[in-house]
Parts: structure tokens; C-alpha cells; sequence
């Protein structure tokens, strides 16, 4: 018997010592994996089950089908919600040339770069409410900076946050402070990865300015990229916490986003329509699902055209 019990811890450890390279990766994926699939994978197929009842978050749930996505239709502050969104996917894509520039700037050797340095990264590392805050005291029409900027030149006080035609570009452009920062951070790690051999050969090559960034430092920049793609189209279209701290939704609904209608229906004193708040939320998931797939398979694309 003890032949026998001692062949097999024998294969047993022949047998790890053969896949202990395969396995161990696996291993160390696994927690990550299991956090993955529990709190974002489960909840997105729970989002969508709930969508099709009607529930207060307590009670019994009553199943209503695509009563949800019928009233969504016909729910005017929801076409609001989504037109705010593409203001700020379109405007918010604005951060992702700009912390390209920033970088290029930053990545020469000229005096006080460190301080420059600072000076750019700090949006990044500041609580999003902080930024709301300055912002709100920025575009303050009796004693913010840009007002009193405006009296200069003898125009008069704008309120931003209190007028509809400007509250959602004055909420984008405080969220462009820090996520330009995001981008240049990218595109700095990016920039470090450049290949010097292919800017000299550029530089023989008699490539300057403009034709050295378009065909030499761009393509090597792609990943940095896409990730800043994929990312800032991801913020624009989540976008809740500047809204909730600068303007909570106003003026009259005026800023509204999806995510911030989902919080209002669904968690806020309007509604507790958990149903409802889901149905929102599975229409900016499939918005988010189709501009990353697409990302995705260009990225695919090229990986295999090469």
C-alpha cells in the first residue's frame, strides 16, 4: 500500500511540475477574475432582468416587459439626457489632442520642466467634487474669476450654470481639466516607448514638425490612443458627479445625462422606479458596448493587417 500511495504523490507532483508554468498564471488571474465577473458581469445581466419589471426597490416585483423601454420613448427628459451625452462625448474628445500636445510640450528638455510637470498633473490626482467646487466659484456670476474677466472688457455678468444654452458646455469644460491631464499622462508613457532610431532615420529622411508627428511619433502612439479613446468616451458617457456637485440636473433638467436621469428615477426622492433606472442604465451600457466594440476591432484589424 505504500508503494502504491507513494506512486501517486509521485505523478501528482510530476504532474505539477509539468503545468505549474501553464497553471500559475491562471492562479494569480483567478481573484481578479472572480471580483470581475461578480461585481460588474453579474450586475450588467441583473440590470438587464430588472428592466423588465416594475419595482420600488423593496416591494414585490411585477413584471411588465418593454413597459420600461415604451415609456422611455415617449420620456422627453430622457431624449434631453441622451442629447447631453453627445455633447459631451463630442466635446469631451477634445481632451485627447490636447494631452497629446501638453505631452509633446512636456517631453522636451527645457528649464522648470518638473514645475511644469506638477503644474499639469495635478488636475489628475484632485477629487472630481473638488473640481466641481472651483468651477461653480469660477463661473459665479456676482464674484467668479471669468466674470470678473468679462467686466474688463465691459461685458456683462454670464450666469453658465443657470442658463440652459451654456450649463452642459460649462460642466464639460470643468471635466476637461483633469481628464486632459489623464491623457497627457498617457501619452508621456507613450512618448517614452518611441523608438530614437526611427526619428533619426525621419530626420535624414528630411521629416519636420507636422510630417515627423503624422508619420513617425503617431503611429508609434497608437496604443496610448486607443486607451485614451476608449477611456474618455467611457467618462463622457458616465459622466454623474460633476452634474450632481455643480448643478444637480439644472437649471429645469437643463444638464441632465443618462446616468444622473438613471440616479434620479431609480435612487433619488422623484422615484425609486428601480425598473425604470435600470432601463436607462441597459441603454448607456449597449451605447458604451457599441463605441468599444467598434475600438476594439479597429485595433483587431490592424493587428492582423500586420
Amino acid at each position: 500500500m505504500a508503494d502504491i500511495s507513494t506512486s501517486h504523490d509521485t505523478k501528482a507532483e510530476s504532474w505539477w511540475h509539468k503545468n505549474q508554468q501553464k497553471l500559475a498564471p491562471w492562479l494569480f488571474l483567478a481573484p481578479g477574475v472572480l471580483f470581475f465577473l461578480v461585481y460588474v458581469i453579474f450586475p450588467i445581466f441583473q440590470s438587464f432582468n430588472i428592466s423588465f419589471y416594475e419595482w420600488d426597490g423593496l416591494g414585490t416585483r411585477e413584471y411588465v416587459g418593454l413597459y420600461n423601454y415604451e415609456e422611455l420613448y415617449w420620456d422627453d427628459a430622457f431624449y434631453t439626457s441622451l442629447k447631453n451625452n453627445l455633447i459631451w462625448l463630442v466635446l469631451y474628445l477634445l481632451a485627447i489632442p490636447a494631452g497629446l500636445f501638453i505631452a509633446l510640450f512636456l517631453n522636451q528638455t527645457v528649464t522648470g520642466i518638473r514645475l511644469y510637470k506638477s503644474l499639469f498633473f495635478f488636475p489628475f490626482v484632485i477629487s472630481q467634487v473638488v473640481v466641481g467646487l472651483v468651477f461653480t466659484w469660477f463661473y459665479d456670476p456676482t464674484f467668479g474669476l471669468l466674470n470678473i474677466v468679462l467686466a474688463q472688457f465691459g461685458l456683462g455678468p454670464i450666469n453658465v450654470l443657470g442658463d440652459e444654452n451654456y450649463v452642459t458646455t460649462g460642466i464639460i469644460i470643468a471635466g476637461l481639466w483633469p481628464q486632459t491631464a489623464y491623457c497627457m499622462i498617457l501619452y508621456l508613457t507613450g512618448l517614452n516607448a518611441v523608438d530614437p532610431e526611427q526619428i533619426e532615420a525621419g530626420r535624414l529622411d528630411g521629416a519636420k514638425g507636422g510630417k515627423m508627428l503624422w508619420y513617425i511619433i503617431l503611429p508609434q502612439l497608437r496604443p496610448a490612443t486607443f486607451i485614451a479613446f476608449v477611456v474618455t468616451i467611457i467618462g463622457a458617457l458616465r459622466s454623474f458627479d460633476l452634474i450632481s456637485i455643480m448643478t444637480n440636473g439644472g437649471p429645469f433638467g437643463a444638464s441632465r445625462v443618462l446616468s444622473f436621469y438613471m440616479f434620479e428615477v431609480a435612487l433619488s426622492e422623484y422615484g425609486f422606479r428601480m425598473g425604470y433606472g435600470a432601463a436607462i442604465a441597459v441603454v448607456l451600457f449597449l451605447i458604451m458596448l457599441m463605441f468599444i466594440a467598434y475600438f476594439l476591432w479597429s485595433m483587431y484589424r490592424e493587428e492582423k493587417a500586420r
